[in-house]
C-alpha cells in the first residue's frame, strides 16, 4: 500500500509538537509540570464526559455544568496532593485544593439536585468514576513529582537540606521513568508485534498481540535497568521494577480506554492531536500506571 505522505507529515508534525510540549512541562520545573497536567486533566475530563454521554444518553442532561464542576473538583484533588509545591506561596496548594474542591462539589450538587429536573443516580456514579479514573491518577502523579514520598519525617539539623534535595531529585526522576517506560513499551510493542505478532491479546484491541506486549515490557524493563545501573549510577533493579509496573499497568490502561471507546462507538476519544487522537488516547496508559507505581513507592520507599 502506497504511503500517504500528507497524513505522514501531519502525524509527524503533531508528534514533534506533542513531544516538545511534554518535555518542556516535564523538565522545566515543578510549576510547568503542574500546569501541563492541569491542562491534560481538563482535556481528559471533557473527552470522558463525551464518551459517557454516547454510552448513556440519559447522561447528556446538564452536561456543561457537570463538566465544569467535575474538572474543578478533580483539580482540587490534584492541588491537594501537590502540597509540596507550595513552599514559595502565601497559601499552600493543599488549602487551595480544598477550596477549589468545595466549589466544584457545590456546582455539581446544584447541577445534579436543583438544576436538572429528573435526578439520574447513574450520573453520580459516572462523576465518582471519573474522579477515581482521571483526577486521582493525575493527583498521585503530582504527589510523586512533589517529592513528598521521600521527604524526611523528622528534621535533623545539618541533614535537612540534603534530605529535601534528594526528595526533590526522586520527585523529578520517577515521573520520567514512568512516562518514559510507557512510551518505550508502546513503541517496542508496536514494532515487535508488527514483526512477529500472531496471537491477539484481547478482543477489545485486536491489533495488540501477546508477542508485542511481552516484547514491549521486556525491552522497557531492560532499558530502564541499563540506564539506572550504568548511566545514572542508581539501583538498576529498582528502576526495572518501576518500568515493569508502568508498562504492564499502562497496557491495561490502554485496553480500558479502548473498551470505553468501543462502548461509545467511536474510534478516537478526541482530535486534539491530528492523526493521534485525543487526550485520553494519549494518556490512557498513564491513568493506571501512575497510581500503581505510586502504590509501589508508598510501600517500598
Amino acid at each position: 500500500m502506497a504511503m500517504n505522505w500528507q497524513t505522514f507529515r501531519v502525524r509527524s508534525l503533531s508528534a514533534i509538537v506533542f513531544v516538545a510540549v511534554m518535555l518542556t512541562g516535564l523538565l522545566w520545573n515543578e510549576w510547568s509540570f503542574l500546569i501541563l497536567f492541569s491542562v491534560i486533566h481538563a482535556g481528559c475530563w471533557i473527552e470522558y464526559q463525551k464518551l459517557i454521554q454516547q454510552i448513556d444518553i440519559r447522561a447528556q442532561q446538564g452536561g456543561a455544568f457537570r463538566v465544569v464542576g467535575s474538572i474543578l473538583t478533580g483539580w482540587g484533588i490534584m492541588l491537594y496532593l501537590s502540597s509540596e509545591f507550595s513552599l514559595a506561596l502565601p497559601i499552600s496548594l493543599e488549602v487551595a485544593g480544598i477550596y477549589i474542591l468545595s466549589i466544584g462539589t457545590l456546582i455539581l450538587f446544584v447541577n445534579e439536585v436543583l438544576h436538572i429536573r429528573i435526578f439520574y443516580v447513574k450520573n453520580i456514579f459516572y462523576i465518582l468514576l471519573g474522579l477515581l479514573y482521571l483526577s486521582l491518577s493525575f493527583g498521585l502523579l503530582l504527589h510523586i513529582r512533589s517529592g513528598a514520598l521521600w521527604m524526611p519525617a523528622d528534621k535533623i539539623e545539618g541533614l535537612e537540606i540534603v534530605s529535601v534535595s534528594l526528595a526533590k531529585y526522586e520527585g523529578l526522576v520517577m515521573p520520567l521513568i514512568i512516562i518514559g517506560s510507557i512510551w518505550i513499551n508502546d513503541t517496542m510493542a508496536y514494532i515487535v508485534g508488527s514483526l512477529i505478532g500472531k496471537t491477539p491479546l484481547s478482543k477489545v484491541s485486536p491489533k495488540k498481540t501477546w508477542e508485542g506486549t511481552i516484547g514491549g515490557v521486556l525491552l522497557s524493563v531492560g532499558l530502564a535497568w541499563a540506564i539506572g545501573q550504568f548511566l545514572m549510577n542508581q539501583s538498576g533493579s529498582r528502576w526495572a521494577v518501576i518500568a515493569c509496573i508502568a508498562a504492564v499497568a499502562g497496557t491495561l490502561g490502554d485496553l480500558l480506554e479502548s473498551k470505553l471507546k468501543r462502548m461509545a462507538g467511536v474510534k478516537d476519544s478526541g482530535a486534539i492531536l491530528p492523526g493521534h487522537g485525543g487526550f485520553l488516547d494519549r494518556f490512557d496508559s498513564l491513568l493506571l500506571a501512575a497510581p500503581m507505581v505510586w502504590l509501589y513507592l508508598e510501600i517500598c520507599s
